[in-house]
């Protein structure tokens, strides 16, 4: 295992990736890649700036024409190319996703898996690309309606999913025909580095992907926002940041689509099959430890099964193994560093503080490492602060409910609307609640939304656009509309 953990980060590229050429920050500065489970440096790679940035962006620029007249047919084709190569090479990257952000190679393997769906998705949708023809109620003009891309992207990744969110930003950009400057997180580099080299293999042409790592990300984003040449931004992330980003974008109009934070409700009726609940809050809470935008964070459960649903649940969080996702057996890593791990520490605090009851919390390594116990919490106060806070950890509150109305009433309180869940039997009432719920997601006795023929994404603060499914190449596509006279046949 030693020698393996020693090729997948040897084998990984260290500098940026401008205009096809792998290359120092212009600067020489670099910095080093954590491991998360045992906080020692895996690496160091090019940190860039804000000469890198303005390179990047104008390799993407010098690219973008040409990359626009490509046949749809040949975009498809490196797609394809580039999602067989990610299959192939699964447990390489499963283990350079483990490595550097935590979680078990079993659940890497899976996001490597659901990562390349996006390619071969985006690859189908390439060339189904369409316009239109019609002619207007006089009969004078045709209207001819085409569709082009929208030009140079910047893509700004999260760290916790650091292949998928790339590969849910890169696979329609490339469809459509745009060029990308990609920023990944700077906890988690090396899998988008592996990812450029793919695509790179698989046929991208130069410039048309631009791969900047950094810690100096307002040196590095804004310049390129406000410059006027960037003409769309795909961010996922905070809320927070999502709100700057948003701001910087409005001086040149730049188009967006944001996938920000989540407060997902999980709601649980008295009616709900009790076994299939439990394993929907198994999926929804703990997949990625619980780091996910998508994770429950709130679970809402009818008074009268709210203590048989928390024991069942605390039973089957108990009972997770915690460690090294490197480790044969792991089910929970560690979370993606010390500040994560305290905010974690502080909400649990907070809620005991407020009457909330530990019923049960699993164990976890204590020697090194940023690893939280699995801990499902009962009798959880309305205002505690992990029910206005994105929790981001393996922690469970439940809030018992009465009826319909408070329940949909507590699951809407929150400037989020990413993702809901409704957990019950009676049709018309999963119906009622979904269209009830301000998200743009439900997850209807499921605890796993997330799809690549699916649209993901939210209302409210949780974000703007949608990412994925058949909607997904609309966000880097323009509509552009040729009006021209029809010919008078009565004229001979």
């Amino acid at each position: 295992m030693a020698d393996i953990k020693t090729d997948v980060i040897a084998n990984v590229p260290r500098h940026l990736f401008i205009a096809g050429q792998w290359v120092p920050a212009a600067d020489g500065r670099t910095f080093g890649v954590e491991n998360p489970a045992t906080e020692t440096q895996l690496c160091e790679v090019a940190d860039g700036g804000a000469a890198d940035s303005a390179r990047a962006v104008e390799a993407a620029v010098a690219a973008q024409e040409t990359w626009a007249r490509t046949a749809p047919r040949a975009r498809s084709e490196i797609l394809r190319h580039a999602y067989e190569l990610l299959m192939e090479r699964t447990d390489e990257l499963a283990m350079l996703m483990t490595l550097e952000m935590g979680k078990p190679l079993a659940e890497a393997r899976g996001e490597v898996a659901y990562a390349a769906e996006f390619f071969r998705w985006f690859s189908e949708e390439a060339v189904r690309i369409d316009g239109s023809m019609t002619t207007t109620p006089d009969g004078r003009n045709r209207v001819l309606v085409m569709r082009q891309p929208v030009g140079p992207c910047m893509l700004i990744t999260p760290w916790n999913f650091p292949l998928a969110m790339g590969t849910r930003k890169i696979g329609p950009a490339v469809a459509a025909g745009c060029t990308m400057v990609l920023k990944p997180a700077p906890q988690t580099p090396l899998s988008s580095l592996a990812l450029a080299r793919i695509l790179q293999e698989a046929g991208l042409p130069d410039g048309v992907l631009n791969v900047v790592t950094t810690t100096r990300a307002q040196e590095v984003v804004e310049p390129a926002l406000r410059g006027g040449r960037i003409r769309k931004l795909s961010f996922t992330g905070s809320t927070a940041v999502g709100r700057l980003l948003l701001a910087q974008c409005a001086d040149t109009v730049i188009r967006t689509s944001m996938e920000l934070g989540g407060n997902a409700p999980f709601i649980v009726f008295e009616d709900a099959d009790i076994d299939i609940a439990v394993e929907g809050a198994m999926v929804a809470k703990m997949r990625n430890m619980g780091e996910a935008c998508t994770a429950a964070n709130r679970l809402f459960v009818h008074r009268s099964v709210a203590d048989e649903f928390a024991k069942r649940l605390a039973t089957r969080m108990a009972a997770l193994s915690v460690g090294p996702g490197t480790r044969d057996g792991v089910q929970v890593g560690p979370l993606i560093d010390a500040a994560s791990k305290q905010k974690v520490v502080s909400l649990v605090e907070d809620a005991v503080a407020k009457g909330a009851k530990v019923v049960a919390a699993g164990d976890a390594p204590q020697d090194a490492g940023h690893f939280y116990p699995p801990t499902v919490l009962a009798q959880v106060s309305t205002d505690s602060d992990m029910l206005t806070t994105e929790i981001f950890g393996p922690v469970a509150p439940v809030i018992a409910f009465d009826d319909e109305d408070e329940a949909v009433r507590l699951a809407n309180d929150t400037e989020w609307g990413l993702v809901g869940y409704v957990f019950t039997q009676d049709v018309d009432r999963a119906l009622d609640i979904s269209e009830r719920l301000e998200v743009g997601m439900v997850g209807l006795n499921t605890g796993l939304v997330s799809n690549p023929a699916a649209p993901f994404g939210g209302v409210k603060q949780s974000g703007l656009g949608r990412e994925g499914g058949r909607v997904g190449i609309e966000e880097f596509l323009e509509y552009k509309y040729i009006a021209t006279p029809v010919r008078d046949r009565s004229v001979s």
